[in-house]
């Protein structure tokens, strides 16, 4: 990810502790670990969410397909598990968006405790 060396590192580390101190520098280096935690996760939410909303609209688009190309000469079956695909769709465009909400309501609390401290 980053194209850093352990040398560059070792330098990053020494200035770290001739500006921050002793004292400082293991605080410092706690909070931006916590920060590469949070972004870690926050990006793989957003890719979960991604794909799931592309499975999803490829889903939809099947079904608009397969609805053009007509119904009505399709089997009782066929047309019952259109039905069920169409209720599981129904169901997770729910969860996608509930799972939306409860992420930004989440992100928000965290943003919120952040500025507290």
């Amino acid at each position: 990810m980053f194209d850093i060396s352990f040398g560059q590192l070792l330098l990053v580390l020494i200035i770290g502790l001739v500006v921050l101190g002793p004292e400082r520098l293991p605080i410092a280096i706690k909070t931006v670990a916590g920060w590469i935690k949070v972004l870690r996760r926050m990006s793989a939410s957003v890719q979960l969410e991604l794909n799931k909303q592309l499975k999803l609209q490829e889903l939809q688009d099947s079904l608009k397909k397969a609805e053009e190309s007509g119904l009505d000469t399709i089997t009782p079956e066929i047309k019952e598990s259109i039905d069920d695909l169409k209720r599981v769709t129904d169901s997770l465009q729910k969860e996608i968006e509930s799972t939306t909400q409860t992420q930004s309501d989440t992100d928000s609390h965290l943003t919120s405790d952040k500025d507290k401290s």
